[in-house]
């Protein structure tokens, strides 16, 4: 037998092999990973989630009802940050003065200079 009979059928298992392999790959579904879902808040002290399902349940009423709104805008000031009028502002930092001051190594205390 001659060396190009060899190679040919070689190539023609290898062909073989690749198509068998291709089609068991295709046959197979892939496995999902179900990603885990972490809920941190506690449903019962907090009543906004609750309010933004149902009005999301209501559809176009409840752009004009009013606890829909007010449920809407407490959601934009809790993501947003923001502080509506009427309302305290956060505490302030407080001030430098107050503090003491850290003391640099090698350098003199205050007054001793």
């Amino acid at each position: 037998m001659d060396t190009k009979l060899f190679a040919r059928i070689g190539a023609g298992a290898f062909v073989a092999i690749a198509i068998t392999m291709t089609a068991l790959q295709l046959r197979e579904e892939p496995v999902r990973a179900v990603p885990e879902v972490i809920d941190v808040t506690d449903p019962d002290s907090d009543p906004l989630p609750g309010q933004l399902r149902a009005c999301n349940a209501m559809g176009e009423a409840a752009s004009r009802d009013p606890i829909c709104r007010a449920a809407w805008a407490e959601k934009r000031r809790r993501f947003l940050g923001k502080v509506r009028q009427g309302e305290p502002a956060a505490q302030p930092a407080p001030e430098t003065a107050d503090l003491p001051s850290p003391a640099t190594p090698g350098a003199a205390p205050e007054g001793e200079q």
